[in-house]
């Protein structure tokens, strides 16, 4: 019996969303006095290093360049690697590829499956609970897997990254995977972030703005202050319906749903349509001229005026911190 955890390398990087799983499979691997094994693609030396220092004893290193878009190969090698470990327990994270093979792989092992956990497992005897967010995150609840699989991924930003000096075992993973490619071709993949950006889902800063700040012209502020802090830019739905900001940066019940350590809302009414991807927000900071705004009841911080006031002068208050602490 063992835990595989499947690791994803983004612009020469493990995601940190994958060092969550490998954590988060270190701790059931405790709890059960079991082996936590890792799958890789396409990694090298130093990322497969720091997989084991996040908790990995073994890692399967495969080398397939299909498999980065290609989920039903992805599924396959999963499935396999599930076959030639004994793993009982697969993790993923809630992530894109994640909702894309976590089903699936289900539906082919015949195993539980919980999606978006937000604690770690109770386990007791036989028994093998979940928690997850539900209702749009107004409340939680406990899940059971009966089945002997089970498969949980982890919303991004739910669990610490922690390092140690821990060293994994590196094996060559090459199953034959030529009856799994999928029917659906790839024609053009668009990066959906900026060089040098950390992706929305596993952002821990993030600055969002909405129709408050009246036109695409004026989000030269939200960037400044993005940029300040060292933060992710997001938007509201309408400002990405009406085109001001791209479609990838809408956070939201239909868009991304995130779970920063800060989350800065400039000029957002608060929906209950955009709280839903915002609220596991460990601090939410708001910023608006209407004090009636709903968002003003979910804020741990409330900023009432104008936004074209504020948040030039946080943003020079922040340059000046930083120019002291240098």
């Amino acid at each position: 019996m063992s835990i595989l955890v499947y690791t994803e390398i983004n612009k020469g990087r493990v995601k940190k969303a994958s060092l969550e799983c490998v954590n988060y499979a270190a701790k059931i691997a405790q709890m059960l006095n079991t082996k936590v094994t890792a799958l890789v693609n396409n990694a090298d030396e130093a990322q497969m290093e720091e997989i084991g220092k996040a908790g990995a004893s073994k890692i399967l290193s495969m080398k397939n360049e299909k498999l980065s878009t290609d989920s039903v190969m992805l599924t396959a090698a999963m499935e396999k690697a599930v076959s030639e470990e004994q793993a009982t327990i697969i993790i993923f994270s809630a992530d894109i590829v994640g909702k894309a093979v976590a089903p699936r792989l289900s539906a082919r092992l015949k195993a539980g499956l919980v999606a978006g956990a937000v604690d770690y497992p109770q386990i007791n005897g036989t028994s093998f609970e979940v928690k997850k967010n539900v209702f749009s995150g107004k409340a939680t609840a406990m899940y059971a897997i009966n089945s002997e699989l089970k498969i949980i991924s982890l919303l991004p930003n739910s669990f610490p990254v922690i390092l140690s000096d821990n060293q994994a075992s590196v094996s060559e993973f090459a199953p034959d995977l030529s009856g799994s490619i999928s029917r659906i071709t790839i024609k053009e993949i668009k990066t959906t972030i900026s060089g040098g950006t950390v992706p929305l889902p596993e952002a821990e800063l993030v600055v969002s703005a909405g129709r408050g700040l009246k036109g695409p012209e004026n989000w030269k502020i939200v960037e400044e202050l993005a940029t300040e802090l060292g933060a992710t830019t997001a938007c509201s739905r309408p400002v990405a319906d009406m085109h001001w900001r791209p479609h990838h940066e809408h956070v939201g019940q239909t868009g991304v749903a995130i779970r920063p350590n800060l989350y800065i809302a400039i000029g957002i009414s608060g929906a209950i349509q955009h709280l839903a991807g915002v609220n596991g927000s460990k601090t939410i900071v708001v910023i608006n001229n209407d004090k009636e705004a709903p968002f003003f009841k979910s804020a741990d911080y409330g900023v009432i005026g104008d936004a074209f006031t504020i948040v030039p002068k946080l943003t020079e208050a922040i340059r000046k911190f930083k120019a002291h602490q240098n």
